[in-house]
């Protein structure tokens, strides 16, 4: 199914907001936005959950599952592994602390 990171990702990709997506999937406004409060997997009956993915691939969305990979090619958004993205994020944290110490400035005795 599609987690609510997803469609809100999605909505970003697009450059849509939930109006307009509640629109074009034929569904109300707080049903989207019911949707993306959701934690996790999206909530909601399974005929609303097809009418959303159903928009957003005919808007030029290919949602991709946990573990799967794009059929179509093109651009997509995915999180890595809780666990790497800490590592990369104390890494980029480090270079960034590096980088940014003032020079040190050599005088003539």
């Amino acid at each position: 199914m599609i987690t609510a990171s997803q469609l809100r990702a999605a909505r970003a990709l697009l450059g849509i907001d939930q109006l307009l997506l509640a629109q074009r999937a034929k569904l109300s406004l707080p049903t989207i936005q019911r949707m993306e409060s959701s934690g996790g997997l999206v909530r909601g009956n399974v005929d609303s959950l097809v009418k959303v993915v159903q928009a957003l691939e005919d808007m030029g969305v290919e949602l991709i599952g946990e573990g799967s990979s794009s059929t179509m090619g093109g651009r997509g958004v995915r999180l890595r592994e809780r666990e790497l993205r800490t590592t990369m994020r104390e890494q980029k944290l480090g270079a960034s602390q590096t980088a940014m110490r003032p020079a040190r400035s050599v005088s003539d005795p």
